[in-house]
């Protein structure tokens, strides 16, 4: 064949084959379709099921574009909330998470947050880099390190650390097959709780398959529910009156999500939340492993922290500190409060696990969370001394939490696990009240106008039957 015909004819093919490539890259932008790989979402009984995998980056992006417009609605009613109980704008939070938290997060957890932010600015969300990192440490800059500094300024702090969350984590004997039987119910303030229904499935490519409930544009559950593929089981309530925080220590929201990552024991799970604890968001931390059936209470403060551990026994949470040294040296937690939320739901707790010892499994666990008996005064509620509580109902409100009468707040959300369902990386989950009907914020303000400053960031919340979730699911 001649050279001039070969080229005529290459030239031919060319002007055939150029039209539908330019389709297809139109069709298919190459760069955002791998980021997105694998990834996706559905929505189910009130939650929004979000499956993540791949390297940091890819990881945060998916986030970011999946959970675009709640993330950039979480914000848009955080910003608010946070100015009227702390009497702190968006850009003080801003600057501590760029001065104080970020320089301690390791690498690998900032390619994620810097890969949401991708995610949202390429969904039109205009965030930045330290958006997101106030945004996951919405627990632990309001109520640990603002009344800190205010009180390294001499100040009256304005915020105290806050309790929030029924917990329990049972195992051996107390159980119906002997395996780890686990479950927690999520308290905070409506705005941000009747947004805190995500379930998310991440497959990074280090370190183990998680599979957690949390909030948009957080990279941690951050009431802390969720089970990892080595077999970690893991929930937490938080301390009451706690009192310290170290700004030299590194963020609890990061420490979090790494033992969940990387945790494939009860010791690792302590090892990594106690290297450079900050004190912030102290908890008690319910942990269970499905490989031995062993469970820990590990009670981690600031300059105290315990580990009681057992194959034949329980431990339960609503909001009291456990050790005597801790409670003494770094909370002023109140314990002749009987009547107080955590002292009141603690004697429900202990009420219910003898009534069930030996009978304890995932569906009863459902039906502990959803208990609305009020134990101190003898009578059903749900109040905010019930396991499962709406403090919008009560006149006494939680006055160690800030949590003024009737204040929009209370059981959230739910959730339950056993031995059995975490082989197979899968747990129940109920949005909503689980003890009382749909929240309905209209009519709450109308009740109560003080909360009138509300309007526009409260918004119903529905009551949703239990939903089983799996890692994989579609």
């Amino acid at each position: 064949m001649k050279p001039r015909l070969t080229a005529t004819l290459l030239l031919i093919v060319c002007a055939l084959l150029f039209p539908s490539f330019q389709s297809a890259q139109g069709r298919r932008p190459h760069a955002e379709d791998d980021r997105l790989k694998g990834s996706y979402r559905f929505e189910r009984d009130g939650w929004i099921f979000v499956h993540l995998e791949g390297a940091p980056e890819q990881i945060g992006y998916q986030h970011g574009k999946l959970l675009a417009k709640e993330t950039a609605d979480l914000l848009r009613v955080l910003k608010p909330f946070l100015l009227h109980e702390t009497k702190k704008d968006w850009n003080f939070y801003r600057k501590a998470s760029e001065e104080i938290l970020w320089p301690k997060i390791d690498d690998e957890f900032q390619r994620e947050i810097d890969g949401i932010v991708k995610g949202l600015n390429d969904s039109g969300v205009k965030v930045d880099r330290w958006d997101i990192v106030a945004l996951n440490a919405l627990e632990e800059l309001p109520y640990y390190y603002l009344p800190w500094l205010q009180k390294q300024q001499g100040q009256v702090p304005t915020t105290h650390a806050p309790g929030n969350c029924s917990a329990i984590i049972a195992t051996g004997s107390y159980t119906k097959d002997g395996r780890i039987a686990m479950g927690h119910n999520t308290w905070t303030n409506y705005i941000v709780g009747e947004r805190w229904n995500i379930v998310f499935d991440i497959k990074p490519v280090r370190g183990n398959r998680i599979l957690m409930d949390g909030l948009p544009g957080v990279i941690v559950s951050d009431d802390d529910f969720g089970i990892n593929s080595a077999g970690i089981m893991i929930t937490e309530t938080t301390i009451t009156g706690f009192t310290l925080f170290d700004p030299a220590g590194s963020p609890e929201f990061f420490r979090a999500r790494k033992a969940l990552q990387y945790s494939n024991s009860i010791d690792d799970y302590a090892r990594i939340m106690l290297d450079g604890n900050n004190g912030g968001y102290a908890n008690d931390w319910l942990v269970g492993d499905n490989k031995t059936g062993e469970i820990a209470l590990f009670e981690l403060g600031l300059k105290e922290h315990s580990v009681r551990r057992t194959k034949n026994g329980y431990f339960i949470g609503s909001n009291f500190p456990v050790d005597e040294k801790l409670a003494r040296r770094e909370t002023n937690f109140d314990f002749n409060n009987h009547g107080g939320s955590p002292l009141a739901r603690k004697a429900r707790w202990e009420e219910l696990v003898a009534e069930h010892k030996g009978t304890i499994d995932a569906d009863l666990v459902k039906r502990m969370e959803s208990d609305p008996y009020d134990g101190f005064e003898k009578k059903q509620g749900p109040t905010e001394r019930s396991l499962c509580g709406l403090v919008d109902r009560s006149p006494r409100g939680i006055p160690e939490w800030d949590w003024g009468k009737f204040f929009p707040g209370g059981t959230v959300q739910a959730k339950a696990v056993d031995g059995r369902m975490a082989d197979k990386m899968q747990f129940w989950a109920a949005m909503g009240h689980p003890c009382a009907e749909d929240f309905v914020a209209e009519k709450f303000i109308k009740e109560h106008p003080e909360y009138s400053w509300t309007r526009g960031i409260l918004r119903d919340m529905k009551t949703y039957p239990w939903a089983i979730f799996t890692a994989g699911a579609r």
